[in-house]
């Protein structure tokens, strides 16, 4: 298995141009955020029904994918995991808040969507594919990659 270190390596190479990035810092965490939206829109019976919590920011879909999620980070980083952890939690309170006033699937569709055009620009000025076509595991790798850019101090 790849460090993190090895996979930001890779996944770099076809990060390299300062637009792209910049589209990438701003689209990588959007699609995130629109997956955990989309994630939590789906009806949550079976789980309000096993926990009995009444606590609907955590029983639902998207919590049940985020861990794992966690796992396949915790198995490269447990650094790069608090850190996903926290962005997730960020995530489910603000997708909780903004299905309290919006459809949530509508919103999130709608986020997902804009992203993922920019997200294929960003790749047309940089000039090569994006990283998940050749590995699908890049997907999750670009939300670290992401954390690891914006808020470290290298």
């Amino acid at each position: 298995m790849k460090t993190l270190d090895q996979w930001f390596e890779e996944y770099a190479v076809s990060h390299q141009n300062p637009k792209n990035k910049m589209i990438h810092y701003i689209c990588v965490p959007s699609i995130y955020f629109s997956i955990v939206g989309l994630l939590m829109s789906i009806p949550t019976e079976l789980i309000g029904n096993a926990l009995k919590l009444n606590v609907p920011i955590i029983e639902n879909w998207a919590v049940v994918v985020l861990l794992f999620v966690l796992i396949f980070y915790i198995r490269l980083s447990y650094t790069m995991a608090i850190k996903i952890a926290i962005f997730s939690a960020i995530c489910l309170v603000l997708n909780y808040y903004i299905g309290q006033i919006l459809p949530l699937w509508l919103f999130s569709i709608g986020v997902f969507v804009i992203a993922w055009i920019g997200q294929f620009y960003g790749h047309s000025i940089e000039g090569k594919k994006p990283s998940f076509i050749k590995d699908l595991q890049f997907l999750m790798i670009g939300p670290a990659w992401v954390v690891e850019n914006l808020f470290s101090r290298k």
